[in-house]
């Protein structure tokens, strides 16, 4: 993209003023801690971005990190605050009839308890009379255990506990080690390392909490009252988020974004991996929104970053992120039926000069880059079409035949370091993490792959970018270090269904070690009045709800609560079986555990 007129201090001016604005007070120290004295938010560590920058970090993150790192309690505008900076979303506090509702209380129940006892230190100790998630990712509903323990409204859009808990099931132990790059969570806070991740600083690492909703938002239009505040709200799936919604506060004549309208562009596949996201829908729910509130609002804001004021102002930000993810959309199909590939289409396409001019449509947390690669691949997938490309080896095996071609792992090293002179980083990148893939005892090559990293996170105006190529080159040098994430949920495990329960199991089956192995389990949900069946043959574990009356292996009658003990190692006491427990032991036998810590820049 174009570089901004990062000297035009009005430019510049706006953005500062309405991350300013409305401050109410800070929380000081802005450090967080756990029961046990761990800490698991430190927003002062980020107190070098008020300094002058310097060359290790590109000038637009640098400001973008300067504004995402404001933190406190917030005026937006009468009976509306906001606490930002105390995790990576903003939790939002709306003043009701005789207390407050609460929006998106963070990742963390001591993140949120603290931002909780920010606002009542300076507006009284108002109860908490209501929760909304606007939608299905931690960092929105996370820390609800810190500001209430239940026994009030909670509202969020349909399908929120299906998604809530999904990626903990499916993709989750893969997700968390690829956000320790994405988020740069085992770097410093420095000038020379992490300094945020566009959508905000970083992740909390508290811990991690789930209530269910008491209603469901089912259609746009629909029209609910909290203690007296009223609530419109626009259903936004597939977007952002696969469950998620915009809510209007008609009396206070406030728009609530979520996360489909921020301060930067977005990301429709993040690098922590996800299901890619609809650009397409994305624009259209912003269409809808336009045509919905436009003129009915005079402030937006949104879970994360700072909000816009008045009318016109905010119009004028939805249409150029409708524009913003229409275009994305629209001009990467375009060129994508004129055989260009993913990869070929993210050099050639460029953004609209107004975009590349708006700080708020810049790359900070997605890119444009990775985004057209994401329609590509929602469309096409990984494949291109090239025969070449069809069958390739796999990383390690195609890095020792590369190296072998190029002469060996010194040549390699020579190639690259010419390319580094010549300025070509990227493709010395390319070679030297062939030359330690092909020898991962390569010193020389891993050394020199490390800088190389280092320079392109150096020059890099996305945060998450940024993270990934300086936490690859620190474990190219130290080797693995293990990240301090966010406490395991006993929470999510509470909400999974009965089906994600099984499928939890399904991909934890170890396929080669249960080839031979055949067993049958019936299920009898007590609680619930369900009965499932699980069945292991081929190396499948399959099952199936309300199954035929035949004979099994083992039968167990028990609470859901139950079940989920027993997978998780507590045994059988208090369960009615009929059949021998061997069985289950036999399941348990052929169960692999993930790996929380496999390597990514090295094979």
């Amino acid at each position: 993209m174009a570089d901004l007129p990062l000297h035009d201090q009005s430019n510049d001016h706006s953005d500062f003023e309405d991350a300013d604005r409305g401050l109410v007070a800070r929380l000081t120290p802005a450090v967080v801690t756990a029961a046990d004295g761990r800490v698991v938010w430190d927003n002062d560590a980020y107190a070098f971005l008020e300094e002058e920058r310097p060359g290790s970090v590109d000038p637009g993150l640098w400001r973008q990190g300067r504004l995402c790192a404001r933190q406190g309690l917030y005026e937006v505008t009468d009976g509306v605050y906001q606490v930002r900076g105390l995790d990576l979303s903003n939790m939002t506090i709306v003043e009701g009839d005789t207390g407050v509702v609460v929006i998106d209380p963070l990742i963390s129940v001591e993140c949120a308890e603290a931002a909780l006892g920010l606002y009542r230190e300076h507006r009284g100790g108002r109860p908490v009379t209501g929760v909304i998630y606007t939608h299905a990712h931690v960092d929105h509903f996370g820390g609800v255990r810190g500001v209430t323990g239940g026994g009030v409204p909670i509202l969020a859009p349909a399908g929120f506990m299906e998604h809530a808990v999904a990626e903990h099931v499916y993709a989750g132990p893969a997700i968390t080690r690829r956000s320790v790059y994405m988020y740069g969570q085992t770097l410093e806070r420095s000038p020379s390392g992490q300094v945020g991740a566009g959508l905000g600083m970083a992740t909390s690492t508290g811990t991690v909490s789930l209530l269910p909703p008491t209603l469901s938002v089912i259609r746009t239009g629909q029209e609910e009252v909290v203690d007296g505040v009223r609530i419109v709200f626009q259903l936004t799936p597939g977007a952002e988020a696969p469950a998620e919604m915009n809510i209007l506060f008609p009396d206070h004549r406030a728009l609530c974004l979520a996360e489909n309208a921020t301060h930067n562009q977005h990301t429709l596949l993040p690098l922590r991996g996800s299901a890619v996201r609809d650009a397409r829908a994305w624009s259209r729910h912003l269409t809808e929104a336009i045509s919905l509130f436009g003129g009915r609002a005079d402030v937006a804001f949104a879970s994360h970053h700072w909000p816009t004021w008045g009318a016109d102002a905010v119009v004028r930000f939805l249409s150029q992120q409708r524009d913003l993810y229409a275009y994305l959309h629209d001009q990467t199909v375009r060129l994508m039926n004129k055989g260009l590939t993913g990869p070929e289409i993210a050099e050639t396409l460029r953004m609209p000069p107004r975009l590349e001019r708006a700080w708020h449509a810049r790359g900070f947390h997605g890119s444009l880059s990775h985004n057209v690669k994401a329609v590509y691949q929602r469309y096409l997938g990984w494949f291109d079409g090239n025969p070449a490309h069809l069958w390739e080896h796999p990383p390690r095996e195609s890095a020792i035949r590369y190296v072998d071609c190029m002469g060996g792992g010194a040549a390699v090293v020579t190639l690259a370091k010419g390319y580094i002179g010549d300025g070509d980083l990227r493709f010395a990148a390319q070679l030297l993490n062939h030359a330690v893939f092909a020898d991962e005892g390569n010193k020389q090559a891993r050394d020199l792959l490390a800088e190389v990293y280092t320079r392109l996170g150096y020059g890099a105006e996305n945060g998450t970018w940024r993270n990934v190529y300086l936490t690859g080159a620190r474990e190219l040098a130290d080797g693995i270090v293990p990240a301090v994430t966010a406490t395991a949920c006993p929470d999510l495990a509470q909400a999974l269904g009965v089906d994600q329960i099984f499928d939890s199991i399904a991909i934890r089956v170890h396929g080669p070690r249960a080839w031979n192995e055949s067993l049958s389990i019936d299920w009898h949900l007590t609680d619930l009045g369900e009965r499932y069946r699980t069945t292991l043959s081929n190396g499948a574990f399959v099952h199936q709800i309300d199954p035929p009356d035949e004979p099994v292996d083992l039968t167990l009658s028990l609470t859901k609560a139950q079940l989920i003990g027993l997978l998780a190692g507590r045994g059988v006491e208090g369960v009615e079986r009929e059949g021998s427990v061997a069985v289950l032991q036999r399941l348990v036998s052929v169960l692999d555990e993930p790996r929380p810590d496999f390597p990514i820049v090295t094979p």
